[in-house]
């Protein structure tokens, strides 16, 4: 980490890392388009493109970025694995937007991919990005040693499938015709939402050659922020207006899916946060000053907005 980003306030270190990522996907799409031994289908890519460099906060790959720098990694090794994730991130996103799913026109203000280009090529460029993700993870340019490309892969697999993200999904289309009780709405969040910001934040660990202990600190700490931010995007859920988040809000109302805030009302909610706020803070204590930024995270999480 350089003297300059050391002297950035939260918004504008949030700002430089999601450039750097976008840069990175960027660059990495763009050998693709460039590969001339393999065919690359050009609408293809173009769908991966809107679906993956459309802006946003990047605040997964933040994540891997920040913990990975807490253990001194190289960062532009750590810089790999977090676009890696945000491939994977955007792949959810396009495929929760379809019609069978959430049925969304909007992300971040524009038009979803399936809007933009066809359902078909939607479903497969949310799988090319999944696929990718963990070609750059194997690379020769992600400078880690084999078994360390092998544990990020299998706890990404982890993170992604049927006991992560792809089955936290599958609960949640459940939860439109059998809602939850609580302890049910917590797993599925925990699947659906937690399992990547969990990952995150344990991937940037095992990129800086932590402790078995250290490594599983990080990963509590990204349970706990996965939890708020799902807390958190709820409320906005409930209390937003589509044009601030930049696509549709009140849909799970409308679905008839519970939530933690639409089960205990918004002033638990937010008491909630900041118990979880207060958690992170504890779970980073022993990294002293050197996790200020992950502790200025939990409580952007906490406390955003959009």
């Amino acid at each position: 980490m350089n003297a300059a980003n050391d002297s950035l306030d939260f918004a504008q270190r949030l700002a430089v890392r999601a450039a750097a990522v976008e840069s990175t996907l960027d660059s990495i799409l763009s050998e693709h388009l460039a590969d001339g031994e393999i065919n690359r289908p050009e609408r293809l890519l173009s769908a991966m493109r809107h679906g993956v460099l459309n802006g946003g906060k990047r605040l997964r790959p933040f994540l891997v970025i920040e913990s990975a720098a807490l253990f001194d990694a190289n960062p532009d090794t750590a810089l790999r694995i977090a676009a890696a994730l945000q491939g994977v991130h955007c792949y959810t996103l396009i495929h929760d937007d379809l019609p069978s799913m959430d049925d969304d026109d909007l992300r971040r203000g524009q038009p979803t991919v399936h809007r933009a280009f066809d359902e078909a090529h939607a479903i497969l460029a949310g799988d090319s990005l999944l696929t990718l993700a963990f070609d750059v993870i194997a690379d020769p340019a992600t400078a880690l040693d084999p078994a360390v490309k092998i544990e990020l892969v299998r706890l990404l697999a982890r993170a992604s499938g049927i006991g992560g993200m792809a089955g936290g999904q599958a609960l949640d289309l459940q939860a439109e015709t059998s809602p939850p009780d609580e302890a049910g709405i917590i797993r599925l969040q925990a699947m659906k939402t937690g399992a990547l910001i969990r990952f995150a934040c344990e991937a940037g660990a095992v990129v800086g050659g932590a402790s078995l202990s250290d490594r599983e600190r990080l990963a509590e700490y990204g349970s706990a922020i996965g939890l708020s931010f799902q807390i958190a995007d709820d409320l906005l859920d409930l209390t937003a207006d589509s044009k601030a988040m930049g696509k549709r809000t009140g849909k799970d109302a409308a679905r008839g899916k519970g939530t933690l805030p639409a089960l205990h009302g918004e002033a638990w909610a937010r008491h909630q946060l900041k118990g979880l706020i207060a958690q992170a803070e504890d779970l980073l204590r022993p990294f002293g000053e050197k996790a200020q930024v992950l502790k200025d995270a939990a409580r952007f999480i906490a406390g955003r907005s959009n």
